[in-house]
């Protein structure tokens, strides 16, 4: 069954948040995709995720550029085309999941600061308590993530 972990951001913005826990997914041999609702979102995204360290970068493609079957971190905003087979899905601006039971982990990021996001991570949440799937919830503390719930 899948792990959904909803990630509170209140500190950090997401495009300084995002590429260190796609790093961590990263280190434990995992492949992520990343659904989106806007192309906006996917072009910030995409630079950040290239320019976010000096020292390094994120290997990571948008599903419209080429070989999106063999990136580690893939960008999208289609629902069910899991184009590079990954086992974690990473859920931005309350993207759809029916495909959700095909991956391992879910990642569900959201902006504590902005109402809207605030209410649909709520709904969400009490959807899938409801549906039986695995939840818990981080909040951003002092610089780290906090286990509430």
């Amino acid at each position: 069954m899948v792990e959904v972990s909803f990630y509170h951001l209140q500190a950090q913005p997401l495009d300084q948040v995002l590429p260190r826990l796609l790093e961590k997914v990263s280190e434990r041999g995992m492949i992520s995709l990343v659904r989106m609702m806007s192309d906006q979102l996917k072009i910030d995204l995409d630079g950040a995720l290239w320019t976010y360290s000096p020292a390094s970068f994120l290997a990571h493609a948008k599903a419209e550029d080429p070989h999106p079957d063999q990136q580690p971190v893939l960008l999208t905003g289609a629902e069910g085309q899991n184009l590079n087979n990954a086992s974690v899905l990473v859920l931005l601006e309350d993207a759809p999941a029916s495909d959700i039971a095909d991956y391992d982990r879910c990642l569900y990021m959201f902006d504590g600061n902005d109402p809207e996001s605030l209410q649909a991570a709520r709904a969400r949440w009490k959807t899938m308590k409801a549906e039986g799937l695995d939840v818990t919830y981080w909040q951003q503390q002092d610089g780290r993530w906090v286990k509430k719930a």
